[in-house]
C-alpha cells in the first residue's frame, strides 16, 4: 500500500529532477519534506505505464532511510552539509498522490480526481556549492594539527618542557638519576600545606652538557624551584655568594705553571642540594613525579634546590665549612680561593659555584683531598684541567694556552656573524662613540645580551677590553651606531678567534702599566683610565675604565690613573701573601706622565692638586712605605696604551704581540685595508 504523503515547500528546480521513474538524492534546504502519514484504507490507483508500484516505492522510502543512495548528477557530486535534508522518492510516483481534500466521503480514488501537474513555480537557485572544485574541507578530509614540539628532535638540543623532555628516552634517564639524587639526599618530606604558608612553584630545566670540542658529554635536568614565588622575610633573608675573581684564576694558572704543580679539576652533582636551609620553605610536587597516595601533599624543603633565593648561599656555607674541617683557611683577598699550608705541602682550592681547580706541590695529598671530599659531596672527577667556565685549557711543557675558541665560535653563529669577513681591529682607530649618534634600537635586549657576552670573552681577550668598554656604556639606550660598533667586535673575533693567553715560566714579581685619555669621552669629557698588571711575563689583571669626574688637566687624569692601579696593586699583594709567596722588590707602577710622576714621588703641594689630595696621600703613603714604585715609561712602551683607545691597526698588533695574545701572521680583510689573502 503506497502511504499518504504531503509535500512541503517548492517543487525541486528542474535542474535537480530527473524525468525517468527512477530514485534521486536532492541535497538543496529547499527540497521538498516528505511527511510520512498512516496508511490510508483508500486503494491507490495503479500506473503501471507511467508509475511504479506501491512496493517499489515502499521499498525505495526503506532504501532511502536505511542508506543514502550515491548522486547520479554532477551537479550533486558534492557531500551533503549536516545542516542539509536528504529524502529519496520515486519522482513519478510523487506527482501523482491525490489530495485526500478534493475526495467526497467514502468515495475512492480515482484516476480523475488525480490533480493536474502544478503550474511551473520561478526557479529558486538553491544555497549549494556548485563549483565542480574538490576540496579537502568538503569531502571531510582534515589534517591533524602539527606543534612544533612535534617537529623538533630534542635528541641533539635542550627541550623547552617537561611534556617535549618525557618523550626521549635520555632526558627521561636524566630526570630519573635528579629525582632519585633529591630522595638520596632527603631534600624535602611531603606533608599538608599548614594554613597561611606561601608555596613556591618548580619546573624542569633541561641542558645539554658539551665538552670542548662541542660534543655531548651528559644529558641534565634540574629540577628547579621558581624563586620568583618567594617573599622577602619570609622564606628567604641573605642571598650574596662570593664566587672567585678572574683575576685570581689567571693568577693560580700562572703559579701553577711557574712551579710545575698539577692542575685538577672536579665537579660537583647536584651541589646546591647539599645545602641546609635555615627557613621554612614550601614547594609543590615535581610535575611527572606526583606521589599518587597523596597527591594534595607539598614539599616541605630541608636542603636547598636550584632557583632558591639563598640556595647558593646555603650551598657556600655548607661547602666552606667542610673545607675547614680539613684544614683549609679562605683568602682575605678573595673568600673564593681556599689555602692549605701544613709544612711542606701547599694545596690551593678554587670555587666556581659547583666548578672546583685544585693545585698543590703534592699529587699524593691532592688525591687524598678528593677522596675525603668524595665521602661528603658526591663528586666528579674531571681528571686533569682542559675546561674550566668556557676556558679551554691546553698546557705543554712550554707553558699553558688560554683560549675561548668555542666560546667565541658559538657567539659568532648565535648572532649569524660566523661567515663575516673580518677586520683588523676591534673599533675604529681615533674615534668615540656618542649617545645622540644613531637611531635608537627596537630591540635592546639583544644588544644587551651581546655586549655582555663580548665582555665575558675578555676573561683571556685583553685586546678587546676598550672596544667592549665603550659599546657597555649603552646599554640604557643603544643606537643603530652602538650595534654597528658591537658587530665590527665580532668581525675582529671571527679573524682572531684562536688568540688567548700564553703563560710561561717566570719570576715572582709584579708590575703594572698606567695610562690615562684625557677628556675622550664626547658625552661627558670624562677621561678613561687604562690598566695592566704582570706576574712575571704574564698578564694577571687588565681593565679599561671611566673614571668618575671630570679631570682638569691630563696631570690629573694620570694620576686618577695612579690611584687606580696602586689600589690594585696592593689588593694582589694581599693575595700574593695570603699564597704565602715573597716578593723581594716591592711592586714597579710604569706611568709616561712626568708631572703625575712628580707629584706622587715629590711632597709637593699646589693649589691645582687640592681636590685630588686624597689620592695624592693614598699614593704618596704606598711610596713612602715602600709598597711600590712609581717610574717613567715612554709613550711607545706603554703597554695600558691600548686600553684608553682606538689604536691604528700596525700599533695595535704591536701591543698585542708584548701581551702574549697570539697574532695571526695572515693579513685580515678590514675596514682601511683589503687584501687579496682571505681568512680561512
Amino acid at each position: 500500500m503506497l502511504h499518504n504523503c504531503s509535500v512541503q515547500h517548492l517543487t525541486p528546480p528542474a535542474e535537480s529532477v530527473i524525468s525517468s521513474p527512477s530514485l534521486v538524492t536532492v541535497q538543496s534546504p529547499t527540497v521538498p519534506i516528505v511527511e510520512l502519514s498512516p496508511p490510508s484504507p483508500h486503494p491507490t490507483p495503479s500506473a503501471e505505464s507511467s508509475t511504479p508500484s506501491a512496493e517499489s516505492a515502499e521499498s525505495a522510502a526503506s532504501v532511502s532511510a536505511e542508506s543514502p543512495i550515491p548522486s547520479v548528477s554532477a551537479e550533486f557530486s558534492t557531500p551533503a552539509s549536516p545542516s542539509q535534508t536528504t529524502s529519496s522518492i520515486p519522482v513519478s510516483a510523487a506527482s501523482h498522490i491525490p489530495d485526500p481534500a478534493t475526495l467526497a466521503p467514502d468515495q475512492p480514488p480515482s484516476a480523475s480526481h488525480i490533480p493536474a501537474p502544478p503550474p511551473p513555480q520561478p526557479q529558486v537557485s538553491p544555497l549549494v556549492h556548485t563549483h565542480p572544485m574538490q576540496t579537502r574541507a568538503r569531502n571531510g578530509i582534515f589534517k591533524p594539527k602539527l606543534y612544533h614540539t612535534n617537529l623538533t628532535d630534542y635528541t641533539y638540543t635542550e627541550p623547552p618542557t617537561y611534556q617535549a623532555a618525557s618523550k626521549y628516552p635520555h632526558w627521561c634517564t636524566a630526570m630519573n638519576e635528579e629525582f632519585s639524587a633529591l630522595q638520596r639526599q632527603k631534600t624535602w618530606s611531603l606533608i599538608p600545606l599548614p594554613p597561611g604558608k606561601n608555596v613556591v612553584g618548580c619546573k624542569w630545566v633541561f641542558k645539554l652538557k658539551r665538552n670542548s670540542d662541542g660534543t655531548i658529554s651528559r644529558y641534565k635536568a634540574r629540577l628547579v624551584a621558581k624563586g620568583f614565588h618567594q617573599q622577602y622575610g619570609i622564606d628567604f633573608a641573605e642571598t650574596f655568594s662570593p664566587v672567585v675573581k678572574p683575576p685570581t684564576v689567571r693568577l693560580i694558572l700562572a703559579l701553577a705553571v711557574t712551579y710545575n704543580w698539577p692542575l685538577k679539576q672536579l665537579d660537583v652533582r647536584n651541589a646546591f642540594l647539599h645545602g641546609i636551609l635555615k627557613e621554612e620553605v614550601y614547594m609543590q610536587q615535581p610535575t611527572g613525579y606526583v606521589d599518587s597516595t597523596h597527591p594534595t601533599h607539598v614539599c616541605q624543603l630541608h636542603k636547598s634546590i636550584y632557583g632558591l633565593k639563598q640556595a647558593p648561599r646555603a650551598w657556600f656555607e655548607s661547602f666552606t665549612t667542610q673545607l675547614l674541617t680539613l684544614g683549609f683557611q679562605p683568602s682575605s683577598a678573595d673568600s673564593s680561593l681556599f689555602i692549605y699550608k701544613d709544612g711542606p705541602i701547599i694545596a690551593f682550592l678554587l670555587l666556581y659555584v659547583d666548578d672546583i681547580v685544585l693545585t698543590g706541590n703534592n699529587s699524593f695529598f691532592l688525591s687524598q683531598l678528593i677522596t675525603s671530599l668524595s665521602q661528603v659531596f658526591e663528586l666528579k672527577d674531571m681528571g686533569k684541567l682542559h675546561y674550566f667556565l668556557g676556558l679551554q685549557i691546553t698546557r705543554s711543557s712550554q707553558g699553558l694556552t688560554l683560549t675561548q675558541t668555542k666560546y667565541a665560535t658559538d657567539l659568532l653563529t648565535k648572532h649569524n656573524m660566523l661567515n663575516c669577513s673580518p677586520c683588523k681591529t676591534p673599533c675604529v682607530p681615533n674615534t668615540r662613540l656618542s649617545t645622540t649618534c644613531g637611531k635608537p634600537l627596537t630591540d635592546v635586549h639583544a644588544y644587551r645580551s651581546l655586549v655582555g657576552a663580548l665582555h665575558y670573552l675578555t676573561f683571556t681577550r685583553p685586546d678587546l677590553s676598550f672596544a667592549v668598554h665603550q659599546v657597555c656604556q649603552f646599554m640604557q639606550a643603544p643606537t643603530d651606531i652602538h650595534l654597528t660598533a658591537a658587530k665590527r667586535i665580532l668581525r675582529y673575533v671571527r679573524g682572531t678567534i684562536d688568540n688567548g693567553l700564553f703563560y710561561t715560566p717566570g719570576p715572582i714579581s709584579l708590575s703594572a702599566f698606567s695610562d690615562a685619555d684625557w677628556a675622550g669621552d664626547p658625552n661627558d669629557r670624562r677621561s678613561t683610565s687604562g690598566l695592566l698588571v704582570f706576574l712575571g711575563n704574564n698578564p694577571i689583571t687588565w681593565s679599561a675604565k671611566k673614571q668618575l669626574t671630570v679631570s682638569r688637566s691630563s696631570t690629573e687624569a694620570e694620576y686618577r690613573a695612579l690611584a687606580s692601579a696602586s689600589a690594585e696593586l696592593c689588593w694582589l699583594r694581599t693575595l700574593v701573601k695570603d699564597l704565602g709567596l715573597y716578593l723581594y722588590d716591592p711592586p714597579i707602577l710604569w706611568c709616561d706622565n712626568v708631572s703625575a710622576l712628580a707629584i706622587a714621588s715629590n711632597p709637593v703641594f699646589h693649589a691645582r692638586t687640592k681636590h685630588i689630595e686624597v689620592d695624592f696621600h693614598f699614593i704618596r703613603e704606598r711610596v713612602l712605605r715602600k709598597d711600590l714604585q712609581v717610574k717613567f715609561v715612554s709613550t711607545v712602551d706603554q703597554l695600558a696604551d691600548i686600553f684608553t683607545k682606538g689604536l691604528p691597526s700596525p700599533r695595535f698588533q704591536d701591543l698585542c704581540s708584548k701581551l702574549l695574545v697570539p697574532v695571526d701572521s695572515i693579513r685580515l680583510r678590514g675596514d682601511d685595508e683589503v687584501n687579496d689573502t682571505l681568512v680561512k
